[in-house]
């Protein structure tokens, strides 16, 4: 049974021996096919050495086992051991190798261990089996594993708190317990996940069983990471979180192992953002090609010492430590040849239990350890507890924005870290940076300020003088492109993001910038920097349009006020004229006014109107009623001045519609937003949120979502604002926005209503991870803090407007001169009374002319007696000594009339008035006293009366005038030519009669 077992599966065994020829047999993994090729060409060059074995030759036979079946590789190892053996060489796992240890201790068979890892992945220790007893004959070729000390330092230097390690299925957990331990007595938060074989359908997993919000804390947990993993399978992981979006150009991922070649290293730049640092095992090597391929007395073949082959570039690392480790047995023969001191060769038996181990095996393990050689792996030598102590780390790192990896420091077991590792941020140099930015357009934030045909287009607004500033300050240049489909962005139903956001997401554009409103949704696709605006919901109205009103004049009273004023100015007037006929006032000498019903209406309504009047009245009674209504007058007119300044400057129309409360509640007016934007799955969200239902923002649903329609929603902020000015409709959207079109509208024919409450604010959006978030969110904090932000922002909504944004009438800020439309009213009236005058002066003349054309009566033809007539009347003026005497009502009025020897007087008198029951006016003239005498005549009307032969100059032919014998005038009030007989009577004496300074006419 035991040689069925042993010749079970092929084995592959190396055997040194020393005879006529030297045996070198290895037993190596399934997987170590390179080992095997570097392995025979490791023996072929020394073959072709003479300096190292002058007549000897190496003959080898490789066999390969399965590294993860002990049993195998021990009855492969007995097989050589019944043969003859000097030393073991193996290249496996650490499971096999601890059997070949225990074997190799057993027979004192030197056994030269190099220890291989599964594809490519980072090492763990092995377990120990007997290291440090005096009787080990295993020789760990390849050093002890230091990742944990290497990668502690690491993260420690870049002062990280919390990350997650990934490793991969085929390695050793068990490898990191160390780094874990002290990782967890720094307090430090690391988490672990195992990246299955099949990566896409692990992230796909995740995708589907995580929620949004555990999506967005794992793309937190992201961002910095440690992978233990092949080159082969960090470089598929990497390629797909990126294409998932799980990290963005914040990132920074640390890939340790000591299998990356210069090749790996390329790959996994190109395929990361963010930033990478590579950690590695790595050889000191001189620089010049001659001294690398040259070794002392041995010279090592071209295609695996030169850095610039193809070949070399791609050996890893158990395979520079086979070559090497062929080359340390071939001089530790030499120097046994060379010492006499050879040993034959060990035949030894695995099956009888009275075996005895190889003499000779101490001998060659010392002479072994004692020796040393410079290969491909630099030194290779060994301590006194067998295990190899030359090993040395590269640290290879790659900075935002760099497409290679440069040098960073590097790492022994002896100096620790030499070289620097911090973590460089971006500051303020970013100098030689494009960056390409997708926008909006929606004024005031971003607008095209220039559009020249075969020139890229120039922009301007709000966003882009905060951009332009913090180019400025930073150092990096622009790109702008506008959205293909113009929209900010939304999630569809395919779960697909459109328009501003889908540029960033799909990677496109490197920051977005206008309108932009920081949402959760949002937010958790593509990062934000600090707002650098607050935002709020607004509402655009357009103002009440102002009616012109002719009777604007007549506004500050109401209808029945007016009709109040003007029955008591009538009954006022019937009162001052009832006083006056119960007790006559005494009249004045001289007083050409009368009490009659027309006079007193005429007084009241002059005083009123504040131009005085003509009636002088004595009476108590009648003073007293009229200071009470001048009283009345003067409070009436003052009230009515002051109300009509307000009405002629200031419109009162209200709107009803003075917040989004009023808005919500009324139906009338029509509203609606832009559709898949933020002001819409903000109503949306508010009033379909079964926990915080908010029954303003329910309602307001409601009608934005019509009969479950868009009817009432615009594709486009600019053709909301269209209906607004053309139709009856309000139109929901950023408060900034509205508040920019409402005080630049040419008409100021808006106004806007909203919420003070800021519940978000307007930011750049960028990748999700960028790098430039961090610094650009300082900048903006730095430009608000030292009032530049304030400076930017009244340069588009400026304090002296010349509109009025809040008020909802039409009507500018700035006073302005009254139009004809305010004093429309007062020439219409004015109007009205020049034509209303003008047909009353038409009637009065019509009337005039058809009294005057009527035939007198016999009564009227009959001839009166002039003679006795004047001297009547020059013996009522001879009565009159006193020129004040005053006369009844009942006598007759005398006016003043100009006499002939003085013309100026003569043409300022004028006849008064006619009285009932009588057509002659007497006058009688006193220069002296400047005083009027009238009387009452009670005879007929007189046709006309002459005295003496002189005509008057001023009759042309008219009427005639003849002069009185007082040298007075008398004129016939007939207006009809008619003769009128003449009787001369003697003329009387009187005293006075040549006396020009007095007269009488009739």
């Amino acid at each position: 049974s035991v040689a069925t077992n042993f010749f079970f599966r092929p084995t592959v065994c190396v055997c040194v021996c020393v005879c006529v020829c030297v045996y070198v047999w290895a037993i190596f993994d399934e997987s170590a096919k390179k080992d095997d090729e570097v392995f025979r060409l490791a023996v072929a060059d020394l073959n072709l050495n003479n300096e190292i074995l002058e007549t000897e030759k190496i003959t080898i036979s490789v066999e390969f086992v399965d590294g993860n079946n002990p049993f195998q590789a021990v009855q492969e190892a007995c097989e050589l051991m019944n043969r003859g053996i000097l030393a073991l060489v193996s290249s496996i796992g650490c499971m096999s190798a601890g059997s070949l240890q225990t074997l190799a201790d057993a027979m004192h068979i030197p056994h030269l261990f190099i220890q291989r890892s599964p594809t490519g992945t980072p090492r763990s220790s092995c377990p120990p089996t007997s290291r440090g007893r005096a009787d080990d004959y295993t020789l760990f070729v390849r050093p002890p594993v230091y990742l944990n000390d290497v990668i502690f330092q690491v993260v420690s230097e870049y002062s990280w708190q919390k990350f997650i390690i990934f490793y991969d299925t085929d390695y050793d957990i068990r490898g990191i317990q160390d780094f874990l331990d002290k990782t967890s007595q720094q307090g430090m938060d690391v988490s672990l996940q195992k990246v299955e074989t099949n990566i896409n359908m692990m992230i796909t997993g995740m995708f589907r069983t995580m929620r949004v919000e555990e999506l967005h804390r794992y793309r937190d947990t992201l961002r910095r990471a440690v992978l233990f993993m092949s080159p082969t399978t960090a470089k598929a992981f990497i390629t797909e979180v990126v294409e998932t979006n799980l990290v963005a150009f914040d990132c920074h991922w640390i890939i340790i192992n000591e299998e990356i070649s210069d090749l790996d290293v390329q790959e996994l730049v190109m395929k990361s953002i963010g930033r990478l640092t590579l950690i590695r095992q790595t050889f000191l090597m001189p620089q010049n090609t001659t001294q690398r391929c040259v070794r002392s007395n041995h010279r090592i073949n071209t295609s695996l010492c030169d850095p610039k082959d193809p070949k070399a570039q791609t050996l890893e690392i158990t395979n520079r430590y086979i070559y090497d480790t062929v080359l340390l047995l071939a001089n530790t023969f030499h120097r046994k040849l060379e010492d006499r001191k050879w040993h034959s060769m060990a035949s030894l038996t695995c099956i009888r239990k009275n075996s005895k181990p190889w003499q000779g095996g101490r001998s060659m393990l010392d002479t072994i350890k004692k020796g040393g050689v410079s290969g491909l792996t630099s030194l290779l030598e060994f301590n006194d507890n067998g295990t190899n102590p030359n090993i040395h780390f590269e640290i290879l790192g790659t900075n935002y924005g760099e497409d290679r990896g440069r040098g960073l420091a590097t790492w022994d077991p002896i100096h620790g870290l030499n070289g620097t590792l911090t973590d460089r941020k971006l500051e303020n140099n970013m100098r030689g940076v494009v960056l390409r930015v997708v926008t909006v357009l929606e004024e005031p934030f971003v607008m095209v300020s220039e559009n020249v045909l075969g020139k890229p287009k120039k922009y301007q607004g709000f966003s882009i003088d905060v951009l332009e500033a913090l180019a400025t300050y930073l150092g990096f240049k622009y790109e702008i492109y506008v959205a293909p489909d113009h929209k900010y962005g939304s999630q569809q139903a395919d779960g697909v993001w459109n328009g501003l956001i889908g540029e960033l997401v799909s990677k496109r554009a490197d920051m977005g910038l206008s309108a932009l409103t920081i949402t959760p949704e949002r937010e958790s696709v593509v990062d934000f920097t600090t707002r650098y605006m607050d935002y709020s919901v607004g509402v655009l109205l357009k103002k009440a349009e102002r009616t012109v009103d002719i009777f604007a004049c007549l506004a500050p009273f109401d209808l029945s006020l007016w009709a109040c004023i003007a029955g008591t100015v009538l009954l006022v007037g019937i009162l001052v004229y009832l006083l006056n006929w119960l007790n006559p006032p005494r009249l004045p000498m001289g007083s050409v006014s009368s009490t009659t019903l027309y006079n007193s209406m005429w007084f009241v309504y002059g005083s009123f109107v504040q131009q005085g009047g003509e009636v002088p009245y004595t009476t108590l009674a009648t003073r007293m009623m009229m200071g009470v209504w001048w009283l009345f007058a003067l409070i009436v007119i003052s009230s009515y001045t002051a109300n009509l300044a307000a009405f002629l400057t200031i419109t009162r129309i209200e709107n009803s519609i003075q917040s989004l409360q009023d808005l919500s509640k009324q139906t009338e007016l029509p509203y609606g937003t832009v559709l898949d934007s933020a002001v819409y799955d903000q109503v949306r969200s508010k009033a379909m949120n079964p926990f915080e239902r908010d029954p303003m923002y329910a309602q307001m649903w409601r009608m934005i979502n019509h009969t479950g329609s868009d009817e009432n929603n615009v594709e486009e902020s600019k053709e909301g604002i269209q209906k607004v000015k053309y139709g009856r409709f309000a139109f929901v959207w950023d408060a900034a926005v509205l508040e920019y079109v409402a005080i630049n509208d040419e008409d100021c024919s808006f106004y806007t209503v909203g919420s003070n409450a800021a519940d978000r604010g307007y930011g750049i959006a960028m990748q999700h991870g960028s790098p430039y978030r961090d610094v650009f969110s300082q900048r903006i904090l730095e430009l608000q803090q030292n009032g530049d932000m304030d400076v930017l922002k009244l340069k588009w909504w400026p304090r002296d407007s010349p509109c009025d944004m809040f008020s909802s009438v039409n009507s500018r800020q700035r006073g302005s001169a009254l139009d004809i439309h305010s004093f429309a009213g007062v020439f219409c009236v004015l109007a009205a009374g020049v034509v209303l005058s003008c047909l009353i002066a038409i009637v009065e003349t019509w009337w005039t002319r058809r009294k005057g054309s009527r035939v007198p009566s016999k009564e009227d033809d009959k001839e009166i007696d002039l003679e006795h007539l004047h001297r009547r009347v020059n013996s009522l003026c001879t009565e009159d000594e006193s020129p004040h005497k005053q006369f009844s009502t009942s006598s007759i009025d005398l006016t003043p009339l100009d006499m002939d020897s003085m013309p100026a007087a003569r043409q300022a008198l004028e006849q008064i008035s006619d009285f009932r029951n009588t057509h002659i006016t007497t006058t009688t003239f006193i220069p002296e006293q400047i005083q009027t005498l009238s009387r009452s005549l009670s005879a007929k009307a007189v046709a006309g009366f002459a005295y003496g032969s002189v005509q008057d100059h001023r009759t042309g032919g008219g009427p005639f005038r003849q002069r009185a014998p007082n040298g007075g005038f008398f004129r016939s009030p007939i207006k009809t030519m008619s003769s009128i007989p003449y009787q001369p009577t003697p003329a009387p004496n009187f005293g006075y009669g040549n006396d020009p300074d007095r007269g009488t006419s009739i």
